[in-house]
């Protein structure tokens, strides 16, 4: 298995997490109560604009994956989806009207209105 860890200062070839998006997951994951859990981001064929993106917990490595560190935070793309999420930027936004993570994404030339999905 190969897989390639990067290091945030190389954000424009891999995938960012903002400071509270990394305190976020942080916390989740002590929620979970396990050490071996990467936050996962994945790009999937689907939604209104034909790509989604899907988050979530993983203890699995895979060939090809592209690892990159903020802190003890680990966030794993698989070799597919990292070229769609190069430069991408994951932030967690807590507002009245809205609660969850977002990803800003200079690769998406489109999105729907829901902004789950891209294109």
């Amino acid at each position: 298995m190969t897989t390639e860890t990067t290091t945030p200062a190389s954000t424009t070839t891999s995938i960012a997490l903002t400071a509270v998006a990394a305190e976020k997951v942080a916390a989740l994951l002590a929620q979970e109560g396990r050490d071996d859990l990467s936050l996962r981001v994945a790009v999937q064929p689907g939604g209104c604009s034909g790509l989604r993106y899907q988050l979530y917990f993983d203890d699995r490595a895979m060939e090809g994956d592209t690892v990159t560190e903020f802190g003890s935070v680990k966030v794993v793309t698989d070799k597919m989806s990292t070229p769609y999420l190069m430069g991408a930027t994951v932030d967690f936004v807590d507002t009245i009207q809205k609660q969850g993570f977002t990803i800003d994404n200079p690769n998406a030339g489109g999105s729907c209105a829901c902004g789950d999905s891209f294109n």
